[in-house]
């Protein structure tokens, strides 16, 4: 009799972990039909762009890729009058030559009048360092509201650093740029594209904390290039 029970609940205990079992390769197998949906919803919730009104200066920052896109969408904007001028911001790569004159060429090539082109060269390592650069140049400028120009996998970011970094009174729009290495529909089909979208959740994270811990930037120079010589100051 004892021996009978036992091999019922044996066989009970077998029918419960096959129901689990089957449960568990059911849902990997309906997650994995619906994998590129969910993927492209997580990709298109990330990519923010803001109501643009119009803003005292547009800003493109630094790091525009091969085919120059956050240019592109800068100059669509100066187009559209969203403001009278356009800010390149560029790493320095050498005492006289950095990455803000790349964008400044690209611009031009779109149509932006050189004499509406602030170059502004800087040493930031990082979104948040070249946010508290260009807050401090901002602030010179008396500007009121500005428009952040970005790539698209990177607009949640800097809209985050930015609204923190820059003082209250000086309003923040981010403006999305399309890029050609990263498409919010399908970005897991590229390797390149996949590497961009899992730094970026990294990055954001980091910048959480720091900003959120106050952790201290380490001081840099910067330079506003208009028709004279660069202007030093320092970074905060």
């Amino acid at each position: 009799m004892r021996k009978q029970r036992l091999d019922e609940g044996q066989r009970g205990g077998i029918f419960v972990n096959l129901v689990v079992l089957l449960s568990i390769v059911v849902s990997c197998a309906a997650l994995y039909l619906v994998r590129h949906p969910v993927f492209r919803f997580a990709a298109e919730s990330w990519v923010i762009e803001d109501p643009l009104d119009k803003a005292d200066a547009l800003l493109v920052l630094s790091g525009d890729n091969f085919y120059g896109d956050r240019a592109t969408r800068a100059a669509e904007l100066f187009r559209e009058g969203k403001a009278p001028v356009v800010v390149a911001s560029g790493k320095r790569l050498r005492p006289n030559a950095g990455t803000a004159e790349l964008t400044e060429h690209d611009l031009v090539e779109r149509g932006v009048p050189k004499e509406k082109i602030l170059r502004f060269a800087h040493d930031a390592d990082s979104t948040r360092e070249e946010a508290e650069a260009l807050a401090k140049l901002a602030r010179t400028k008396k500007w009121r509201r500005v428009i952040v120009v970005t790539s698209n996998y990177h607009t949640r970011r800097a809209r985050y650093i930015f609204g923190r970094v820059f003082p209250p009174d000086i309003e923040t729009r981010v403006a999305s740029a399309r890029d050609g290495d990263f498409d919010p529909e399908r970005w897991w089909e590229k390797r390149i594209s996949t590497k961009v979208l899992m730094r970026e959740f990294a990055a954001m994270a980091v910048a959480m904390w720091e900003l959120r811990h106050g952790g201290r930037i380490n001081e840099k120079t910067q330079g506003i290039v208009g028709s004279g010589a660069p202007i030093p100051q320092s970074l905060v």
